[in-house]
């Protein structure tokens, strides 16, 4: 019998957060959190990470578990949310997972599988944005027209899973049979273009 997930995803600022404790209080359910940059500590404002007084008590995962200066790959979140997530289940309670990072949800939602040892290699981080785009055009140009050359984190990890799957991230996704492992009921949250930037610009307001 396959695991029930919720999963909550949506644009920053959306509201996915909020929606989250007010579900797991009514489905006496558990967070997990989706999000790349939340793992690691000390990195608290720029992640809009849940405060303590917003948790309302609810347990959440994922959240403070990395040094800055340690390495953490999609390889390491799918194992670790698969692992909650059997967790929470064999407790009765109900495991929500809140986005996040796409790729990262996908990693761990569906069929997709990642080499423990390459994929955490880092030989790209001595290249310069521009050194690294276009080593990325050169393996996989399709990938790579969906990036633009300045976000380097994402043309980055897309580099190491390359590696890791020895093959480039369309051919990957193009084998993948894209068979979720749960029953998962998706939430995707919504709004108006000009709610979700004032949501935002709001935030960012807060956060300084």
């Amino acid at each position: 019998m396959m695991r029930k997930v919720i999963v909550i995803v949506g644009p920053t600022g959306v509201g996915k957060t909020k929606l989250s404790i007010e579900l797991a209080k009514k489905l006496d359910g558990e967070i997990i959190s989706g999000d790349s940059v939340q793992v690691y500590k000390r990195m608290d404002i720029g992640s809009a990470k849940v405060k303590e007084e917003e948790k309302e008590n609810i347990t959440h995962y994922l959240l403070d578990i990395k040094e800055i200066e340690e390495d953490y790959s999609v390889y390491d979140f799918q194992q670790e949310v698969r692992g909650k997530i059997e967790e929470i289940s064999n407790r009765g309670k109900t495991p929500i997972l809140v986005g996040g990072t796409g790729l990262y949800l996908k990693a761990a939602l569906y069929d997709y599988e990642f080499n423990k040892e390459e994929e955490k290699l880092e030989d790209y981080k001595e290249l310069t944005n521009q050194e690294a785009y276009d080593l990325l055009v050169s393996l996989d140009p399709k990938e790579a027209s969906k990036l633009h050359p300045n976000n380097r984190v994402r043309v980055l990890r897309t580099l190491n899973i390359i590696k890791s799957a020895n093959m480039s991230k369309t051919e990957l996704l193009a084998k993948q049979e894209h068979k979720l492992l749960y029953d998962v009921s998706f939430i995707g949250l919504t709004s108006s273009r000009e709610n979700v930037y004032t949501r935002i610009n709001k935030r960012v307001d807060i956060m300084v």
